[in-house]
């Protein structure tokens, strides 16, 4: 395996920054090996040394670098400055980010600054902390509150952006706004606004009970002001409470107001410049969080009976992609071949502790947990910090030796590795059940590995125990705005059969066989998609199974409210009696003798509503049973369960269920208290409610921008999701291709609606529609279907849950009077809603049949036309008795969207101008041939309002006029809804 820069040094040049390894130990610097990364983002090699060059005062040292950040035409290059060890596995260290720094690729000025100030603060903080001044709790109770960035309203100028950034105002601007108010001066809310508006936030105390602890990063949990963007490497100091590093409060700003990218000059996407400062501000907090790791020489996303043994790949090709988080923004080292630039990453979590077992009675096989036997942390500690300054300095760390073991005892090593899949990736709520492509959301891969301290098999034998996690692989979703909320589900059984299978087949591929553990309820708002989720496996196990031949898919629905109803936690035993079969028969992975002896041949799949708290729950007991059953084949025995000197096992699983449970829903772990102590207590019901309301806030208010940033690193959605946010302070799911649901939209209602198998169907559309005919706008739209053939037009409005056709109208193609497109403003409340380049329209004027059927509405089918006849009746009369025969329908273009960004052409879709005059033009030449061809309209009249007589025909043109103009819509829109909108923006955006 090729080597990786370990360590790097930073430091600005006229034409880019340059990226330089540092020397290994008694060598000379390797030029050869460093690169640059210029001010428009490309990168080379570099061969000459120019770190003794006046054009390079101070530099920036770091621990690999994570990619480039592209947002509009300016780039930030993302490097590790702070880490943590959390592990050896085969003498490899692993390590896990503790904080990051942004360099802007702008200018030499303004990456001089930014690295310079990084120095200093890094620094400034080891003189405080050898002084013994660091205080993780301390803050002043000024300091810029999270909020501070929402103060004053950015606009589209850079200009505009700096004044956002710094909180200047300029002349004549007024010096006072509802957010300052309310946020930073506190205003009439006093103590509660310091609590919930400032990042000092709640006290340590007031954390913890709400399941936040102590040595918890304060960045996880909580967005830094603006002006602290970029910050170097913080020191870190191992300690009893994880070592996690402490934030320096008085550190300065890193990013300055001018150091915003010059390239952002010119015509740019003013809304994406506008959020500037919190895509930069969200992305340091999103890598700084402590929940993504990497090693330098192991691949970590692979589980140990798997791994490519003495491969000369590049680590990041050996990376399993499911779980390679950076692939997407370290890109452009990969295409310019500097793979020794290339640190994957990993979101998840990686814990080991180590632990020894004494024996009692030499004669007998019976075996104590001695508390205060196992190796001595300290020790261990240093052993650690040698292998990892010796690696650093270009040692081989296989030649250090590990504490000796104990001569009274056996020492274990048990490392607990959770591999969070990039597909379908995001927040709770945000991303629910499963694309299209199988993948499920909030799926996650968990290792246990049971070894000694020295890893060396030809002594001993190696255990790995997994089991998955994943959303209910079936399409749903569920409203953030309710604590218990309703389950919406969408899709034919069909469409989710397909799914579905897809879904447990890649699945199958990778672990055999596979046995679901359903832990939702049987009552309730859970019932319905539970009892679908065991529906779908039932209908998979009659149609050939997982592989076409009879590989049934194992299933278990455990209603574990039901059953561990009044903290009975411990009635979880059932279920693992259920599952004991199905875990003996597929084992665990054992190597010995560097050699697999056996290979785990499958996996339990446990899911709930979240897959975060009862998942937990189970997956540790699990774990627990396998633990115990793999010692036992050593001749130990151990009580995981009762025995109070095996708690570090209940708290290594917990720390496990917490850091998933952050990634996901913003907050600890439900149910921790049981998993800690094996004990459920009133304590800790209170704790959960207090993390529920903490999760609701966050659901409502902070998720949205940070799944449209998740979406937007892993490569799922074009820079035009900020904009979309912008515009509607909400986040599409991505990974869902919106192309080809259209397509099987249009193809469905084609199928539905159209009965004479003589009328082809030339072309179909989905646009946006008001919810009412003769209406241009209305105070909802909905996606539709336009479809056209060479004998008429249909309209069809969808219930998109169960993809059938709710009503239709049909529109003969002599019957159309007039087409005209233009400007169709229906909203000037965000900067997107009034581009009269994206907001665009037509309209269809129509004479109606007043004595035939005008609408067919549908509850169930369109199989029969008799389902609505006394409502259709109705219609028909009182369109007799009004006289009214002239109707129009109007369509708004809906946004270009795909899954998937791509920059080839070909899978570019067309933008909202070029979609409304295709479609004019293409409804208009049927026409105008149908009427060629009937030879009908050649005399002139006044039957067809509006069509032009050439001497020959009324022929249909197409008049271009702005169905609703940007002055027109701003007349129309309400204080009411500036004001609601002007506060969704202050606490959403």
């Amino acid at each position: 395996m090729p080597n990786l820069a370990r360590k790097l040094l930073i430091f600005a040049a006229v034409d880019g920054l340059i990226l330089q390894p540092s020397p290994l130990r008694n060598h000379p610097p390797a030029t050869q090996q460093a690169i640059k990364v210029d001010y428009e983002g490309n990168v080379g090699p570099l061969l000459k040394d120019r770190r003794e060059e006046d054009t390079a005062p101070v530099s920036l040292d770091a621990h690999g670098v994570i990619g480039l950040l592209k947002i509009a035409t300016s780039f930030f290059l993302i490097s590790v400055s702070a880490r943590e060890q959390v592990a050896q596995i085969r003498g490899k260290p692993v390590y896990r980010i503790t904080d990051v720094a942004l360099l802007p690729l702008s200018s030499q000025a303004d990456a001089d600054k930014a690295i310079a100030t990084a120095r200093e603060h890094a620094l400034r903080h080891t003189k405080a902390q050898a002084a013994g001044q660091a205080d993780s709790e301390s803050e002043d109770d000024d300091a810029p509150s999270v909020t501070d960035s929402l103060i004053e309203e950015s606009t589209t100028t850079v200009s505009e952006v700096k004044d956002a950034v710094t909180g200047q105002k300029g002349p004549g601007q007024r010096e006072t706004s509802v957010a300052a108010d309310v946020m930073q001066r506190k205003g009439v809310y006093g103590r509660f606004a310091d609590k919930w508006f400032s990042r000092k936030g709640w006290s340590a105390d007031s954390r913890r009970t709400q399941g936040l602890s102590s040595e918890e990063n304060l960045v996880a949990t909580a967005p830094k002001n603006v002006d602290s963007i970029v910050e170097e490497e913080q020191p870190t100091s191992p300690s009893t409470t994880g070592g996690l590093p402490t934030e320096d409060r008085d550190a300065p700003a890193a990013v300055r107001p001018e150091s915003i990218p010059k390239a952002l000059d010119g015509q740019k996407d003013g809304n994406t410049i506008a959020l500037l400062p919190k895509i930069l501000q969200t992305t340091r907090m999103y890598f700084s969080s402590g929940n993504f790791f990497f090693s330098y020489d192991y691949d970590i996303s692979h589980s140990i009976g798997n791994l490519q043994p003495n491969s000369s790949l590049p680590l990041f090709k050996q990376f399993d992609p499911l779980f390679f988080w950076n692939s997407h923004i370290a890109s452009p080292f990969i295409d310019a071949g500097q793979h020794s630039f290339v640190l994957p990453i990993m979101q998840g979590f990686v814990g080991q502790r180590p632990f020894t077992i004494k024996v009692a009675d030499a004669r007998s096989n019976s075996v104590v947990i001695d508390s205060s036997s196992t190796p001595n942390d300290i020790q261990l500690q240093c052993w650690h910090e040698s292998q990892s300054k010796q690696t650093d300095s270009g040692s081989d760390p296989n030649t250090n030796t590990p504490p000796p073991e104990p001569s009274n005892g056996k020492d274990f090593l048990l490392t607990l590795i959770s591999r969070r899949s990039n597909k379908r990736a995001g927040l709770r709520y945000l991303r629910r059940g499963t694309d299209e492509e199988g993948c499920s959301a909030n799926s996650v891969e968990t290792e246990q590995i049971l070894s000694s301290p020295t890893w060396n098999t030809s002594q001993d034998t190696i255990f790995s125990y997994t089991q998955f996690r994943g959303s209910i692989p079936l399409f749903f979703s569920q409203s953030p705005y309710s604590l218990k909320p309703q389950v919406s589900t969408w899709g034919t059984f069909e469409t989710n059969a397909r799914a579905f299978k897809r879904h447990f087949v890649d699945l199958s591929s990778r672990y055999g066989d596979i046995y679901c553990a359903s832990l939702v309820d049987k009552h309730g708002t859970e019932a319905k998609i539970g009892q679908l989720y065991e529906d779908h496996a039932k209908s998979l196990n009659a149609n050939g199974g997982l592989d076409g031949q009879g590989r049934q898919l194992g299933f278990e629905w455990f209603d574990f409210h039901n059953i561990c109803r009044g903290m009975h936690f411990e009635n979880v035993s059932r279920l693992m009696d259920t599952l004991e079969p199905f875990a003996k028969s597929t084992g665990w992975t054992i190597i010995s003798a560097d050699q697999v002896q056996h290979k785990q041949s499958g996996v339990l799949r446990t899911n709930c509503m979240d897959c975060l708290d009862r998942t937990n729950v189970v997956q540790s007991a699990c774990a627990r049973a396998a633990l115990e059953a793999q010692l036992s084949a050593g001749q130990y025995t151990i009580d995981l369960q009762s025995d109070p000197s095996t708690s570090w096992f209940n708290t290594l699983w917990a720390d496990n269920g917490d850091a998933i449970s952050r990634q996901y829903a913003g907050t600890a772990a439900l149910k921790g208290d049981f998993t800690r102590t094996r004990k459920r207590q009133i304590t800790g019901a209170l704790t959960d409610f207090g993390l529920t309301l903490t999760r609701y806030y966050n659901n409502i208010v902070n998720d949205y921008f940070t799944q449209a940033l998740i979406d937007y690193l892993l490569g799922r959605a074009t820079v035009t999701i900020f904009a979309e946010f912008e515009a509607d302070m909400k986040s599409s799911d991505y990974f869902i291709d919106m192309r080809k649901v259209r397509e099987q939209a249009i193809e469905r209602s084609a199928g539905i609606v159209i009965e004479d198998h003589d009328e082809d169907v030339i072309h179909g559309w989905t646009l946006s529609v008001p919810t009412a005919v003769n209406q241009v706008k209305t105070a909802t739209f909905e996606e539709a279907v336009l479809l056209l053939t060479d004998k008429a037009l249909y309209f069809c409005r969808l219930d998109w849950g169960t993809e059938k056709v709710r009503e239709f109208e049909r529109i003969e193609i002599e019957n159309i009077q007039g087409i005209m497109h233009g400007v169709y403003i229906t909203s000037t409340l965000a900067q997107r809603h009034m581009d009269t380049e994206k907001n665009v329209g037509f309209v269809i004027r129509y004479k109606a049949d007043s004595g035939g059927e005008l609408v067919r509405r549908n509850t169930r089918a369109l199989d029969s036309g008799a389902a609505n006849d006394q409502q259709r009746e109705q219609d028909a009369k009182k369109r007799q008795n009004q006289g009214d025969t002239s109707r129009f329908l109007a369509f708004k273009a809906l946004p270009p969207r795909s899954s998937i960004s791509s920059s080839d052409a070909k899978d570019t879709p067309e933008q909202e101008v070029d979609v409304v005059k295709s479609v004019c033009e293409e409804i208009a030449r049927v026409a105008n041939k149908t009427i060629k061809s009937s030879k009908t309209w050649n005399v002139p009249g006044t039957a067809h309002k509006g069509l032009e007589y050439d001497g020959q025909d009324h022929l249909l043109n197409v008049e271009e006029k702005d169905i609703i103009s940007l002055a027109d819509a701003k007349k129309t829109t309400g204080y009411l809804e500036q004001i609601e909108y002007s506060l969704k923006k202050l606490v959403w955006g």
